[in-house]
């Protein structure tokens, strides 16, 4: 047996390279990822191509390795090549992410130290770290000291997060559910539906509010929904409104909803993952007045600051509410019972292993500061507006309403022929040519194409490039009809 290990360990060490091994492939790392950010101006924001990265799967995983060359090759090929790229200015659609440098050099050395953030005992530092960015994110839209939440892989689970928590603080059962009553709008992003669902909420009764000419929560109709449902002998108990709305960027009005929900004892859910951060500028700040009504808030640091995907956050203003919808225990765990007042993040979500989220955002905010976020943020704002007034000038283009946040929504209206079927031939030769990429949606029966500036990389000379091309493409489909 002895023999045995020996021979094993002997192979095992090969997942313990040696300093000069570490170096070579550090180097040849690095200098892949310069020559990324070196040349990101000029890569495209889209690539379609006919592989569509399929030559990864012509080097399938095997028993021996493969030289570091190679790995970087295949991956600049197919998997850097196709599709979309997100780490370009030119992500103009969707809502884009971030993947600031910073970020970067913190999850290098987060990877290497393997820190376990989920329970204080395990590391008090990594734990310390996660609830003070928690509480800074809720200093931004005003939650009391009370509150608390969690760092996790998105808007979804965040999204998930909070309405468990809802859910636990209303102490709803499912023989409760037929009765209980949800109110939200069409625009409320997909994943809330999707957390409803996952969270055993299916047959509770949806209300979809109507909504005003801007695609925003009618606070009147919302009241009006709830004084007819209680009328009827229905349990009222859940608003899900949305600080930036993914169509069109819609902000709800929060100070009447907070309102509403606070006289008749409903939580009230916000989906801010787009749009809560621009609380950090002044304009964003009164666009979004009233966040701190809320019960709880999905912010996404992914969006609104720019970190790499996989950066989403939940807060709860009352963080006993999130413990009492998580928190479990285990005799293995007895060495971890609770030694801090500390709230550890397994007992806040539903994970237990994670990954170590918090430096990818404390090592940037530390480095350079909150001024440059927040200019980020404000600038963001602009653009959107600048790109809506100058759409508004160009015949043929009809725009949708004024941007709230940094999405525009807007079309094409030829003289003649199917405007839907223009506007997708339209965006397909806008997405062809790469150097911006455009997204749609499809609003009451409409093919909308959409505008969403919110990439750090983004800036005037980008959504000059967008007028220009869009206007030069339109012409050309024009006159192809």
């Amino acid at each position: 047996m002895i023999e045995r290990i020996h021979q094993l360990e002997k192979i095992a060490r090969e997942l313990e390279p040696s300093l000069d091994q570490r170096t070579d492939w550090l180097n040849k790392v690095i200098k892949y990822g310069n020559d990324f950010i070196d040349h990101i101006y000029e890569i495209p924001a889209y690539v379609a191509t006919a592989d569509e990265g399929i030559g990864l799967l012509d080097s399938p995983i095997s028993e021996k390795g493969t030289d570091i060359e190679t790995l970087l090759t295949s991956l600049k090929q197919d998997v850097d090549r196709p599709g979309l790229n997100p780490a370009s200015g030119g992500h103009l659609g969707y809502i884009p992410g971030g993947g600031i440098y910073h970020s970067a050099l913190a999850d290098y050395l987060t990877c290497i130290t393997n820190r376990y953030a989920g329970i204080y005992f395990a590391s008090p530092g990594a734990v310390r770290m996660e609830n003070m960015l928690l509480d800074w994110m809720a200093s931004i839209v005003a939650y009391p000291k009370s509150a608390g939440g969690n760092l996790t892989s998105g808007g979804s689970i965040a999204g998930l997060i909070g309405v468990v928590a809802a859910r636990e603080a209303h102490q709803l059962k499912a023989r409760d559910f037929e009765r209980s009553v949800i109110y939200l709008t069409k625009q409320v992003h997909h994943s809330m539906e999707k957390a409803i669902r996952i969270a055993g909420l299916q047959e509770c009764p949806k209300r979809y509010v109507p909504m005003d000419d801007h695609y925003r929560m009618s606070a009147d109709g919302l009241e009006r929904l709830i004084l007819e449902d209680k009328k009827s002998g229905l349990n009222p108990w859940l608003v899900i409104a949305s600080a930036g709305t993914t169509d069109v960027g819609a902000v709800d009005p929060l100070d009447a909803i907070g309102d509403i929900t606070s006289a008749h004892g409903l939580w009230f859910h916000l989906d801010g993952a787009y749009g809560a951060f621009f609380a950090l500028c002044e304009e964003g700040e009164k666009i979004l007045k009233g966040m701190e009504k809320s019960d709880s808030i999905v912010m996404d640091p992914h969006k609104g600051l720019f970190l790499p995907y996989g950066s989403g956050a939940v807060l709860v203003k009352d963080k006993a509410a999130l413990k009492a919808a998580f928190s479990y225990e285990a005799n293995y765990m007895q060495d971890a019972a609770a030694t801090s007042e500390e709230f550890s993040p397994a007992d806040l979500s539903p994970e237990l292993t994670k990954h170590f989220r918090g430096p990818r955002l404390w090592l940037p905010l530390k480095l350079v500061g909150v001024a440059p976020f927040r200019a980020a943020l404000e600038e963001k704002l602009l653009l959107a507006r600048y790109f809506h007034e100058q759409m508004k000038q160009l015949d043929g283009f009809e725009l949708g309403p004024y941007p709230d946040l940094s999405v525009v929504a807007f079309r094409f209206i030829p003289k003649r022929g199917d405007p839907n079927q223009f506007n997708e031939r339209l965006l397909k030769e806008v997405q062809r040519d790469g150097r911006v990429f455009l997204s749609s949606t499809t609003i009451d029966g409409k093919f909308i194409i959409r505008l969403a500036v919110l990439a750090f990389r983004t800036h005037l000379e980008t959504v000059e490039l967008a007028i220009s091309i869009l206007e030069n493409t339109a012409k050309v489909e024009l006159d192809a009809l």
